[in-house]
């Protein structure tokens, strides 16, 4: 991390476009490039095996189940960026420009497009919910689904496509990186836009309708329904509670510098934390949605269909094994008493 103060012998040296030079700082990178390894297992493995659930036992026409595949889609999307930073950390970036740029572009498709379709699963819980008096039928939730789910991968895009152009590998000393060389102030300009209308707007949208939400499910005569507002909050409420430290962390750090390099050190600790925190979140879907008796059952069909298959082969053999003998010995039984009765 880049600073405007040369620390030397644990004193700060005000000057211009400097870098902090310290010594025996602690060193997040092997943690970081193992942690994306593991998350990236995890990810893959739980998303495709959700994926699978939907498209084979679950109806896509359901509202829930359209949202919760797009998110799978986009958590698989994510994921696929986590090798590459974990080689990245691990070594330095050995892939090229044209990987520098996709992968960042992948990366932020990815972050914003989940943001963008969590908010719409949750305006759509709040329109049945709190709103059940307007006249919604299933065509009309099936389209505004379709059109979210469409704009949340558009929007997604087109606010990649910024940090897609400006990244670039920069060579130091024979150790390459990929990162925005743009100055500061421009970096901090576009990223207090970027964060603000994509995700603490989404975020203060869906505080107000969960709110309401909330308010309406525990009345006495609610409480009983609307399971799947539970399951929403759910996943909702893990990707901020992910993603929130990580992007409030941001936040801070464009203004905030280091006076020191224990301070320093103490931020890169925090920002190595809370960044396996918020890339951790594309495992979370799968776990909090295998909570549903429906889902895990279709899971165990889907895992065990081959060896159910051949049990009941294998009873159906028997149970006619044992028919053919039951005849058998049923015909030997009448021939006996046909040979005495004629003697």
């Amino acid at each position: 991390m880049e600073s405007n103060s040369t620390v030397s012998g644990g004193h700060v040296d005000d000057s211009s476009d400097v870098v902090y030079l310290c010594d025996d700082t602690f060193d997040f990178n092997t943690i970081n490039g193992a942690f994306f390894i593991l998350i990236f297992i995890f990810s893959v493995a739980g998303n495709c095996l959700l994926l699978l659930v939907l498209i084979a036992h679950e109806s896509l026409k359901d509202v829930t189940n359209l949202f919760i595949l797009n998110l799978a889609c986009s958590d698989l999307i994510f994921s696929v960026t986590l090798p590459f930073w974990a080689v990245y950390y691990l070594h330095h970036w050995v892939f090229g420009e044209i990987a520098c740029k996709l992968m960042t572009a992948v990366y932020i498709v990815g972050l914003y497009s989940s943001t963008i379709l969590l908010t719409a699963m949750t305006v759509d819980r709040f329109i049945l919910v709190v709103l059940n008096n307007w006249a919604i039928n299933s065509v009309k939730r099936q389209r505004f689904a379709t059109v979210a789910c469409v704009a949340s991968w558009v929007i997604g895009s087109a606010a990649s496509l910024r940090d897609a152009f400006k990244v670039k590998v920069e060579h130091y000393d024979g150790i390459s990186s990929c990162e925005d060389p743009s100055d500061d102030h421009d970096i901090n300009l576009g990223y207090y836009l970027q964060v603000s209308l994509l995700f603490f707007l989404p975020l203060a949208i869906i505080v107000f309708c969960y709110s309401a939400i909330l308010k309406t499910v525990l009345q006495p005569s609610n409480r009983k329904r609307h399971r799947t507002v539970v399951v929403v909050l759910c996943i909702v409420a893990a990707f901020f509670i992910c993603w929130g430290p990580f992007n409030v962390l941001l936040f801070i750090a464009s203004f905030y510098e280091p006076k020191d390099c224990d301070a320093m050190e103490r931020l890169e600790i925090a920002y190595s934390i809370c960044r396996i925190l918020a890339y951790s979140h594309c495992c979370m879907n799968p776990l909090l949605l295998m909570h549903s008796q429906t889902l895990r059952r279709h899971l165990l069909d889907l895992l065990c269909c081959k060896k159910a298959k051949k049990k009941n082969r294998e009873i159906d053999i028997g149970q006619s094994a044992s028919v053919n003998q039951n005849v058998h010995f049923v015909a030997q039984n009448s021939a006996v008493t046909f040979e005495l009765h004629s003697e």
